[in-house]
């Protein structure tokens, strides 16, 4: 029974304080972004096929990803999911950078915006990128008190990739995002890193 009570804490603990990723409802890859992949198809089975191909790699950095997580009180499923779109893993980056060398790391931290604090591919620049994420959470909770904490999350992760003032309406909140899709595309990806031990 020790065993059990061990597990269902770490799980508890894992899914932060944002709200339940799980209960977050999406429509997944835009067909945009999907086609941009190489897929024939969109939606939610999409994004879960991206993240899929990317599992691999993520793995390399699981541990710096669930430690990350833990400090921030962020779902590591999250911070994946947020890799996962931003650099494939780091697989689409070039010597760390991408985004016409303005995105910095594995979260693409914009040089533009932040002092850049570590290596690439390091846990300093995961907490960086996380602390990021955790900042426009509590942004859109302050703009949409009446949300519930899952709408707030995503609404964290559309504002992560085009800034608070993006965000207007639940159901609009992608519209303005690269895609279009950018929180419904990296919530079905996080719910698939969430099965697989993130």
């Amino acid at each position: 029974t020790h065993l059990m009570v061990a597990v269902r804490s770490t799980s508890e603990s894992q899914t932060g304080c944002f709200g339940d990723i799980n209960k977050v409802d999406t429509t997944g890859a835009s067909c945009r972004t999907a086609s941009a992949e190489g897929l024939p198809y969109c939606g939610v089975s999409a994004s879960t096929k991206i993240a899929e191909k990317d599992l691999h790699t993520m793995n390399n950095y699981k541990t710096i990803i669930k430690s990350a997580g833990r400090k921030k009180c962020v779902d590591p499923a999250v911070i994946a999911a947020i890799i996962s779109r931003e650099t494939h893993a780091g697989t689409a980056l070039k010597g760390g950078w991408g985004d016409h060398g303005n995105g910095f790391g594995l979260m693409q931290v914009d040089k533009r915006y932040h002092r850049l604090v570590g290596q690439w591919n390091s846990e300093t620049h995961l907490l960086q990128g996380t602390g990021i994420l955790v900042g426009m959470i509590e942004g859109i909770q302050k703009k949409f008190p009446r949300w519930t904490k899952e709408q707030q999350l995503k609404g964290g992760i559309s504002a992560y990739n085009a800034g608070l003032q993006n965000v207007q309406t639940y159901d609009k909140m992608d519209i303005g995002t690269t895609g279009n899709d950018y929180a419904n595309d990296v919530v079905a990806r996080a719910k698939f890193y969430k099965r697989n031990g993130y």
